[in-house]
């Protein structure tokens, strides 16, 4: 797959399908790679970004710290998160996309359209992560990874890493830069190196900054409020996905759908028809202003 400079970091991306570009922000929690949207959940069951690369260019990335992507030791961010999709459609020469995230990339898809309305044609906000419970879970996976760095330092994080398969969700002890560790051994050594008071600072900020509301993380309520763009927004059904987030998409996008069916029917029939469906009316109605 090809790799391209955002940021100063490695992207891994990958481009399938013909028709209106989509840009595509992937499911996985800190490990959101490309290829969940064929190994995830509902996103697997489904077909869904398989089937929506028959009608649409289909933009897929590794996002930043995930995947085959680089990664850098700094308080991440949506907004990085966002600016790396921004990057890798200046790359591509595409203006203006529609964009579909899934999990959490719900949180970076509106934080995007927030940013850059103009290059948005709409948003398809599928299973959004949020919730109190979800909140809950982070805070405490980074007090987890905390209390392993303070007992055993960031050398040991980096020998669990390479001795095992486990994300961040599965062995918070591994932290959330476990993919770029795993991946690129001078990122490792730096890493292992790096001072351990200025590490937890960082980690203690982002988990505070990210995972701030028991909403939906990502923009302000009245940053959505004011974002006049389509969405068709589909709720999940679990500790990390609360049907609350997806509805409160919903009464704060004012040009949103809700396309609201227990998870158990988002089928291979009828979930890639909802949202092919959702993005082709839109695509008629931009094609005829």
């Amino acid at each position: 797959m090809p790799v391209v400079p955002v940021d100063g970091l490695d992207t891994r991306y990958e481009v399938s399908g013909d028709g209106p570009p989509l840009l595509l922000f992937s499911p996985g929690g800190f490990d959101a790679k490309l290829a969940n949207w064929d190994s995830h959940g509902v996103y697997r069951r489904t077909g869904l970004a398989r089937r929506l690369a028959e009608r649409y260019t289909c933009i897929a990335f590794d996002r930043r710290e995930s995947g085959a992507s680089g990664g850098r030791v700094e308080r991440v961010t949506w907004a990085h998160y966002a600016a790396q999709g921004r990057g890798l459609l200046d790359h591509l020469g595409v203006d203006r996309a529609f964009l579909m995230g899934g999990c959490v990339g719900c949180s970076v898809a509106t934080t995007f359209a927030v940013a850059h309305p103009e290059r948005t044609a709409g948003m398809v906000l599928y299973s959004p992560a949020g919730g109190a419970r979800y909140r809950m879970t982070q805070h405490r996976r980074f007090a987890e990874h905390a209390a392993f760095v303070a007992a055993n330092g960031l050398a040991a994080v980096v020998d669990r890493v390479k001795n095992s398969e486990a994300g961040f969700s599965a062995d918070p002890a591994v932290g959330p830069w476990a993919p770029v560790v795993r991946s690129d051994p001078a990122f490792a050594q730096a890493y292992a190196a790096l001072d351990a008071d200025g590490y937890r600072t960082v980690l203690d900020g982002l988990c505070r900054t990210m995972f701030d509301r028991d909403s939906v993380p990502g923009p302000e309520p009245e940053d959505l409020l004011g974002l006049n763009i389509p969405a068709l927004v589909v709720p999940g059904q679990d500790a990390s996905h609360a049907r609350s987030a997806a509805w409160f998409l919903h009464e704060c996008l004012p040009a949103s759908q809700l396309w609201d069916v227990p998870v158990a029917e988002q089928t291979a029939d009828t979930a890639p028809a909802r949202v092919l469906e959702f993005l082709d009316s839109v695509a008629i109605d931009s094609a005829t202003e």
